[in-house]
């Protein structure tokens, strides 16, 4: 039996960085930030499982400042495992708790590129599963995806759940990660459920999207269509560079945890300085309701055929990075973005707008 438990995401300022040296400041502001968080959250029941948001440990520079891809990828993108996920299992060791995380990183078999992973680490210290993101912030995350080298993917590590969306049988039940823009699919919060997901990860989302309620949608969506829970902290104050004294609300908060039913057990909406979220996982709960219910476990009655029909015609192209390095933000934006909603009106699927 697995007993309930506490989960508790951060929701920490951050320093954008010039070089992977620069991450070493938010690991410590990191380790502080939980030692306040377990101390207020453990005077309920015990803490077992701890989430640190996308950009907790990097920040986003390459991004806002539309970095070229393979000078961050050489200068800033880390190796997991690498130095800096052994601090974060030393956290996980000293703590005796599961942590999800992100980075920005490298893969071996790809020189001059980075991927956007999510990583969980065990009480042991041990990476017990990754995540290489499918979907990033198009047009100014350019993260690889598996899907941009999908023929190269699939030939490596099979055309399998398990290589797209990994999940992690764990002592606090199954772990799998959906990380900012991927929650905003349906596809991707199916695939980690039809995987076996339990608790999944899905952090962070950057402003305007946190204030208009589409990150509490989504995340209420993700969960209660498919019966997980949502473990959803974002970010705190954005400093751009290490020496940065004043910081950027870039996320505008509404950190929450999900349960299966889509109710919020845990939320934040501020992000004033650094701070968490805290909320119960009752994995036996979520069992006997996927079990119990008659209607709103609803994996069981997907009628794949059907659903198969949506989508047999290809639509955002693959491969797309198999001979190239992801172009700068503009470029983006001319030769896919706008080859994309042309594609999605000459099929009739959009109708353009009265002009």
């Amino acid at each position: 039996m697995i007993e309930p438990y506490n989960a508790v995401g951060l929701i920490p300022t951050f320093w954008g960085i010039r070089t992977r040296d620069d991450i070493k400041n938010n690991i410590d502001h990191l380790k502080s930030l939980t030692k306040a968080a377990f101390w207020l959250s453990n005077l309920d029941i015990p803490v077992r499982l701890l989430a640190i948001p996308e950009g907790g440990l990097m920040g986003f520079n390459d991004e806002v400042l539309d970095v070229d891809h393979a000078d961050f990828a050489n200068t800033c993108a880390i190796d997991i495992p690498g130095p800096e996920t052994d601090e974060i299992a030393a956290l996980a060791r000293e703590w005796n708790v599961y942590i999800m995380a992100q980075a920005k990183a490298r893969h071996p078999d790809w020189k001059d590129r980075f991927f956007n992973v999510g990583f969980v680490v065990d009480p042991d210290g041990e990476i017990v599963l990754k995540h290489y993101k499918l979907g990033a912030l198009l047009p100014v995350e350019r993260s690889v995806s598996p899907h941009d080298i999908y023929d190269w993917w699939i030939e490596k590590y099979g055309r399998t759940l398990d290589a797209f969306w990994p999940v992690a049988d764990t002592k606090i039940g199954r772990l799998g990660i959906m990380m900012a823009m991927e929650g905003s699919y349906p596809e991707n919060g199916r695939g980690l459920a039809m995987n076996g997901a339990e608790v999944v990860y899905r952090a962070s989302l950057p402003a305007p999207f946190t204030e208009n309620d589409f990150f509490e949608i989504t995340n209420r969506c993700r969960a209660l269509e498919n019966n997980m829970y949502i473990v959803a902290p974002n970010i705190g104050s954005y400093h751009l560079y290490p020496e940065g004294k004043v910081g950027i609300d870039a996320g505008g908060g509404q950190s929450m945890i999900v349960d299966y039913r889509g109710q919020l057990v845990g939320k934040q909406r501020d992000t004033n300085g650094s701070t968490f979220v805290s909320g119960v996982i009752n994995i036996e709960a979520l069992r006997h309701h996927r079990e119990s219910a008659q209607v709103t476990n609803w994996l069981k009655d997907v009628r794949t055929e059907l659903a198969q029909i949506i989508y047999e015609q290809p639509v955002y192209p693959k491969n797309m990075y198999m001979d190239k390095i992801p172009a700068r933000h503009a470029d983006y934006k001319r030769d896919v973005i706008d080859r994309q909603v042309a594609l999605m009106q000459e099929r009739d699927i959009w109708k353009k707008p009265s002009r």
